[in-house]
């Protein structure tokens, strides 16, 4: 937003010389906004990427240590994820030593957490995927016990979500996984698909398709990358945005007919 305003501005003080000064001055305020001081160093990118593979990481194995113990079930998911996600042998090795840091006992997770938020912070896309990562892997058995729920909604709450957020984010994703590998038949997959989308039926087509862009947007991979997402972990992203799309084309082919049948 601002580099167009800093374009308009250095047109009027300083004719066509001025566009080029203005856009530049103005793409500098835009990155500053997006990622705070780390945005003016695009060698911290790669910061941002490696902070959010540790966190990743280190959290799932926190989550999976939640209730007690580190089920079968839990590692296998953690194995499955690493290898959906193309990681290379020597990143799967450093993602397991992270994982089995985080399940240690006797680990605080919360200077990890400090470091997440001074390095990747400003980016709510990138505190919102983390969350999406946890909740995943929440649900690698099928559900998301008490303890996981718990574990995840107080990570959220050092991330800046209230209460109302972090229910509304878990139902969003919960909801979304009902449309993986395509629509949903169950009776109520119109219902999960409003809920997927965080609308409900009373929205408004402009707002539901508001919703829709934002979330395809907060899921588009150059824009996570650009934000420090590490490239191998790109296709959770691509999935859930295959979910909402899915969810979406429900919808609009619901309202659709409705209005053709009236």
């Amino acid at each position: 937003m601002f580099r167009i305003l800093g374009a308009l501005a250095g047109f009027f003080i300083l004719g066509f010389l001025g566009i080029f000064l203005g856009y530049f001055v103005g793409s500098i305020i835009d990155r500053f906004r997006a990622f705070g001081s780390a945005g003016m160093n695009p060698f911290n990118a790669a910061r941002r990427q490696s902070i959010f593979l540790e966190t990743v990481f280190i959290l799932m194995g926190k989550l999976a240590k939640a209730d007690g113990r580190v089920s079968e079930t839990e590692v296998s998911h953690v194995q499955q994820f690493m290898q959906k996600l193309g990681m290379t042998p020597d990143h799967r090795l450093k993602a397991i030593a992270l994982f089995k840091q985080g399940a240690a006992a006797d680990y605080d997770i919360h200077p990890k957490i400090n470091e997440f938020l001074a390095i990747c912070g400003p980016s709510n896309n990138l505190k919102q995927m983390l969350l999406v990562y946890l909740i995943i892997m929440g649900l690698s058995d099928g559900q998301l016990n008490s303890a996981e729920e718990e574990l995840i909604k107080e990570v959220a709450g050092r991330l800046g979500y209230s209460p109302a957020a972090f229910k509304q984010l878990l139902d969003m994703i919960l909801n979304q996984m009902h449309f993986a590998g395509g629509q949903s038949t169950s009776a109520s997959a119109l219902e999960d698909a409003y809920k997927a989308l965080g609308v409900s039926k009373e929205n408004t087509d402009q707002e539901i398709k508001h919703a829709y862009r934002k979330l395809m947007s907060q899921y588009h991979p150059d824009k996570l990358m650009g934000q420090g997402v590490p490239e191998e972990m790109i296709a959770v992203a691509t999935e859930q945005a295959k979910e909402v799309q899915t969810a979406y084309d429900l919808i609009k082919k619901s309202r659709d007919q409705n209005r053709a049948a009236a």
